[in-house]
Parts: C-alpha cells; sequence; structure tokens
C-alpha cells in the first residue's frame, strides 16, 4: 500500500504546554477568592467607586441640575402649524371644479391619498412642495398672501 507522505515519517517530539484559562472577572471579585488570594499572600487591588451602585444625585458644583419641565418649555414649539382654513377649502373648490377625486389628485402630485385628505381636513403641517404641486395641477394659488 503507497505512503500518503512521499519520504520517511517522522514524529514531532516537541513539549506541548497546556495552559488553564484564566478566570473570569466575575470570578475575581468573588469574596471568597478574594480571602483565598489574601492568605496565600498574593496582592490584591481595590478600588472603592464614588457612589457607585446607588442613584443620587450628588450636589456637586461641576453638574449643574436643570429643570428638565423648563428645558423641554423652552426648546419644544407649543404646536406645528397646520393647513388654514381658507387653504383648505380653495383645494377642495378647485378640485371639485375639476371633477378630481382625492385619489385623483394624488395620483397627480405623486403622493398618498391620505396627504390629500390631510390637507383638505386641516390636519396636515404645510409643505411648500406639495403645496406648489397642487398649484400646478388644480391651477389655483395656494401659497402667499392672497389665497383663492
Amino acid at each position: 500500500m503507497p505512503s500518503r507522505y512521499p519520504g520517511a515519517v517522522t514524529q514531532d517530539w516537541e513539549p506541548v504546554v497546556l495552559h488553564r484559562t484564566k478566570p473570569k472577572s466575575q470570578d475575581l471579585r468573588d469574596p471568597k477568592a478574594v480571602n483565598a488570594a489574601l492568605r496565600s499572600g498574593l496582592t490584591v487591588h481595590t478600588v472603592k467607586k464614588f457612589d457607585a451602585g446607588s442613584n443620587k444625585k450628588g450636589k456637586s458644583t461641576a453638574v449643574p441640575v436643570i429643570n428638565t419641565k423648563k428645558l423641554e418649555e423652552e426648546t419644544e414649539p407649543s404646536a406645528m402649524d397646520r393647513v388654514k382654513a381658507e387653504v383648505r377649502l380653495a383645494i377642495q373648490k378647485a378640485r371639485l371644479e375639476k371633477k378630481m377625486s382625492q385619489a385623483d389628485l394624488a395620483k397627480q402630485i405623486n403622493e398618498r391619498t391620505q396627504v390629500v385628505q390631510e390637507y383638505e381636513n386641516g390636519k396636515a403641517v404645510p409643505n411648500q412642495a406639495v403645496l406648489a404641486k397642487m398649484e400646478k395641477v388644480l391651477g389655483v394659488k395656494l401659497r402667499g398672501k392672497h389665497v383663492k
């Protein structure tokens, strides 16, 4: 039977060293492991963390206390502007004059039917791009001071 290896087969007699796995940090924090290390004469390094494990807010001068209610009231606007009544009525009137449904208008301006519904119900936040598309399709002015 032919050999798989061309030439003489040699054995590797180098020593193999097996290492124990390092203990996990959780095991090192175990009080039994700390006491065993102290008894055997090993050095044990302990650190007391400041406010570790507590949920208390210290009276530190480095971190100012912020009133979250005041912060919310200052940074967020009270309400977004909605579509005005005259714009809503102008969209409905122009759409009905052209004998279009909301779905037809939505298709022509490449928006969802829900968008047209929201504009006609006054629930939408005005978007100038959408209003411009509606103006072009309906032939009515919807932006500016003089809405027809």
